[in-house]
């Protein structure tokens, strides 16, 4: 009996700071736990069965669980699935770029120069504006702007710079990068506008007093504070453009393939299998792009 009595004794041994540990350990499990059953269940799990379906074998209309890489094959081995994947590419570059050196410009105008807060406000709003409407109907609005008889075209032949319309402004890839340009520049300025904010204008101001140009300050001090805004906006716009196909699929009359459309259009013909290769290649397209953005900038370090 003494002996048992004995065992049953707490472990007087153990430090308060190493209880204080695990206990601190089993509250954060606790509040971890809803969250990685909710990512488990409707992003790791779905993820893994896309990926099973994509080595189903694939009939007209059908496909059974039946395991091959006939699809895989097929998809690697065309010249235009493979190039939807290069088009896909390129115009996410482009747009990529064109959202930079057009959204960084705004963000520096409200983040540094307006230093009232309620005005920085209302410039937030105008740019989110557009978003008070539907996505199809922004898309389709540039139809009436960049068809042969739409305004661009009508003002250009009424000022005289040209004498017939512009064709490649709609139904083009042109016509593409430029709805989609114009719908994502404002994930673009939000963040950037957000780390200029954060800008020291003492910092500025010190820099001036110091004898430095507008461009050695810009390239010195706001670039580099700015740069995990244009990482996280890059992060946002790459994940939106890369998965498009409505615009694509309105702007460029169907000339435009990207891999997003290869799935909308692949998923319509009930071929299960092959719209969930794309949809892989798709993902590890957008987890690749990701994965460079944050190599290039710690955003948990930045923000």
């Amino acid at each position: 009996m003494t002996t048992l009595s004995i065992e049953t004794q707490p472990d007087k041994t153990v430090s308060p700071a190493l209880l204080r540990e695990k206990k601190d350990r089993r509250r954060a499990l606790a509040l971890l736990t809803p969250g990685l059953l909710w990512m488990s269940l409707f992003m790791v799990l779905p993820m893994a069965m896309v990926v099973y379906v994509s080595f189903w074998t694939q009939t007209t209309f059908a496909v059974n669980p039946t395991l091959t890489t006939e699809s895989w094959e097929r998809f690697l081995g065309s010249s235009t699935y493979l190039g939807a994947i290069w088009t896909t590419l390129r115009i996410w570059a482009i747009v990529l770029v064109a959202t930079v050196l057009v959204g960084y410009p705004v963000a520096l105008f409200i983040g540094l120069f307006v230093r009232n807060k309620t005005l920085q406000t209302a410039l937030l709003v105008a740019c989110v504006i557009p978003f008070w409407t539907s996505f199809l109907i922004r898309v389709i609005a540039w139809r009436p702007m960049l068809g042969t008889e739409g305004a661009v075209n009508t003002i250009l032949i009424n000022l005289g710079i040209i004498n017939e319309p512009l064709t490649f402004l709609l139904f083009s890839e042109f016509s593409v990068l430029v709805g989609m340009t114009q719908i994502y520049v404002v994930f673009m300025v939000g963040p950037i506008t957000f780390m200029l904010g954060r800008i020291d204008p003492s910092v500025i101001e010190a820099a001036r007093d110091l004898g430095a140009s507008f461009g050695t300050i810009f390239r010195r001090i706001i670039l580099p504070l700015s740069l995990p805004g244009v990482m996280v906006g890059a992060i946002f716009v790459s994940v939106m453009v890369l998965g498009e196909f409505a615009t694509a699929a309105s702007l460029s009359g169907r000339k435009v393939n990207l891999l997003g459309n290869i799935i909308v259009s692949q998923v319509g013909s009930l071929k299960w299998a092959f719209a969930a290769v794309a949809g892989v290649v798709l993902t590890i397209i957008i987890a690749a792009v990701i994965a460079m953005a944050l190599r290039i900038v710690d955003l948990r370090k930045e923000m």
